[in-house]
């Protein structure tokens, strides 16, 4: 009789732990083709990484992850389509992604009419300012990539400078942010010129910067391939002053593209890229570098725009551990992350801040011999 009732007591735990348990489906919009392949790819690698590692470990707090990933191929109008895909007929309890700014711009209307919580993996700051209740993001903003550089260029001396940038989402909101902070840091924008997403020559722009008096840099903002094609044909031109780009091409995507001449240009970057430069006491360096050794074990070559998916899915996974499990609690769970220590930087959401970073999570590196090197932590 004792042994009846005992198994019966296991069953009826066994029943009641399961009732609480649920599969959780995290939808995923990422550029997997495409001439955005090179920063959604090691997105799409790194969130089915570590959904594996999830479930093979029996989910979180017993619930599992289904992940439902779409290649957007960068396309804003094919984002749109299968976030509505996603949304209402894969009935998602969380969307990450999109890959682009552009992309993730375009769906925020349905996001936020259909109330399904979205981490976008883009560096736009219109994605988050102003705060929409649904977005959030794990891209540092363009706008704190611009302060980090802009304070290196002001350390320089450098206050006089031509902008280069491409006529994407992305490059038109670098481009806003240029010349929205230029004062404040007594930067001097002496040529404003602009390059198309698909063209391949920029040589007619650089002429006119060379040929602009007192200019003292180039700041060139963009994704690849454009910004590998200034970099060749700035080397063709001996410009003769020192070349920036954006965080948009840290990965060696840009270094095969550019060959030769990506050396001694200078970004601002996340951590990631030279985490075993850090110092020891600092708070990111381990979580970095056991990233970097499991990514690279499995797919090669890390990026930070795996990282982007990283903090993404940790958002999520940290939401679940408190026992969020449907899309209300999620997006509640997300909105006050408090010292989370990612890939990407240190998050610190709110109500008013929905994505949690400040300009320390740049440092400015520098491409040499076809590889990064820390200049300004």
């Amino acid at each position: 009789m004792k042994r009846f009732v005992f198994i019966v007591s296991i069953f009826v735990l066994l029943v009641s732990v399961s009732s609480f348990a649920k599969t959780v489906k995290v939808g995923a919009l990422v550029s997997i083709t495409g001439p955005t392949a090179f920063l959604g790819e090691p997105e799409r690698n790194t969130l089915k990484m570590l959904t594996e590692a999830v479930n093979k470990n029996g989910g979180i707090n017993g619930n599992k992850i289904d992940l439902i990933i779409y290649d957007t191929k960068g396309n804003p109008s094919s984002t749109v389509v299968l976030a509505r895909k996603l949304i209402y007929n894969d009935k998602v309890d969380v969307i990450i992604g999109p890959t682009r700014s552009g992309s993730t711009l375009a769906i925020i209307p349905l996001i936020q009419r259909s109330q399904v919580p979205l981490i976008s993996m883009a560096s736009s700051y219109k994605i988050t300012k102003p705060v929409k209740k649904w977005v959030f993001k794990t891209a540092p903003s363009d706008s704190l990539a611009v302060e980090r550089l802009y304070s290196y260029l002001e350390e320089q001396g450098i206050k006089n400078i031509a902008i280069l940038t491409a006529s994407t989402g992305f490059g038109a909101s670098g481009r806003e942010e240029l010349k929205r902070l230029s004062s404040k840091y007594g930067i001097t924008i002496l040529n404003d010129e602009l390059f198309g997403p698909k063209d391949t020559n920029m040589t007619s722009q650089l002429i006119k910067i060379k040929n602009t008096k007192g200019v003292q840099a180039i700041v060139c903002w963009g994704t690849n391939p454009g910004p590998a094609s200034v970099a060749k044909n700035a080397k063709e031109l001996k410009i003769g002053v020192p070349l920036f780009m954006s965080h948009g091409i840290a990965s060696k995507k840009f270094i095969e593209l550019a060959g030769s001449a990506a050396n001694g240009i200078k970004l601002p970057c996340g951590k990631l890229l030279i985490a075993d430069q850090l110092p020891n006491n600092e708070p990111q360096k381990k979580v970095l570098l056991a990233y970097k050794k499991a990514y690279e074990s499995k797919y090669g070559a890390v990026s930070t725009f795996g990282g982007h998916a990283y903090d993404a899915f940790n958002l999520v996974k940290k939401a679940i551990e408190k026992g969020a499990t449907d899309k209300d609690s999620i997006r509640d769970s997300i909105e006050n992350t408090k010292n989370f220590v990612g890939i990407t930087g240190i998050f610190n959401m709110s109500k008013k801040n929905h994505e949690g970073l400040d300009p320390s999570a740049f440092s400015v590196i520098e491409i040499k011999n076809g590889d990064w090197k820390l200049i300004a932590y």
